[in-house]
């Protein structure tokens, strides 16, 4: 399996945009990725956005953001308070967040939903994410669902046995109002990192997995 290194030397990643479509979505998708970049590179810039979240949910996107971002040169979190389960039904005011985005973030590295994702919002985010980043390095993250909507993604982040506790631990925390679902447990989300890092002939044994569709090799 060939192997990059992102955190030696003069890493090509300094700016990353992060997109989730709710509270907990970024933190499933890369958190483990997120901490261990941010803790190899504290120089890193982290812009953070999630799209539909307010009351209870807010708050909790905010203070588990910046448990996640600790670690970063620098943090900017927006937690925008669009319609959950609507998002493909904001239409301009959705666009308009982006384009506000792409106004002022030249991302080296984006996060976002995949593109085969069953939930709604998290399709249009992927969407929108392609509509407006189309030059850049987009790495779509997975989150378990009942719907069973897994794929095969392509790029993988091996991350310790510590950190990937470390961070299912952290999301369960973080987030009290999601407990009362059936799945939503460290051991699930575990479980998706160990079955990942087998994929990924992980030392540890985890890893977070994303599809990448396309990358350009600069080898000269």
């Amino acid at each position: 399996m060939l192997r990059f290194p992102l955190s030696s030397g003069d890493p090509p990643v300094r700016r990353v945009l992060a997109l989730g479509a709710h509270a907990d979505d970024i933190e499933i998708g890369c958190g483990a990725a997120l901490l261990a970049f941010s803790r190899a590179n504290p120089g890193v810039e982290v812009t953070w956005v999630v799209f539909a979240a307010s009351g209870e949910r807010a708050d909790e996107a905010r203070r588990s953001a910046e448990t996640f971002l600790a670690s970063a040169g620098s943090a900017d979190v927006a937690v925008h308070g669009f319609r959950d389960g609507y998002l493909p039904h904001a239409g301009a005011d959705l666009k308009d967040v982006f384009e506000e985005l792409k106004s002022r973030v030249e991302p080296d590295l984006v996060f976002t939903h995949t593109r085969h994702d069953l939930h709604q919002d998290h399709r249009v985010v992927c969407e929108l994410t392609w509509n407006t980043w189309r030059r850049h390095l987009v790495f779509e993250y997975e989150v378990p669902k009942y719907d069973g909507d897994f794929g095969t993604p392509n790029v993988f982040v091996p991350v310790s046995r510590e950190l990937a506790v470390e961070k299912a631990r952290t999301v369960v925390e973080a987030f009290p109002s999601q407990q009362v679902k059936h799945w939503f447990d460290e051991e699930l989300l575990l479980g998706v990192m160990r079955l990942r890092g087998m994929e990924a002939a992980s030392e540890s044994g985890y890893a977070e997995a994303f599809t990448c569709r396309k990358l350009s090799l600069l080898l000269a």
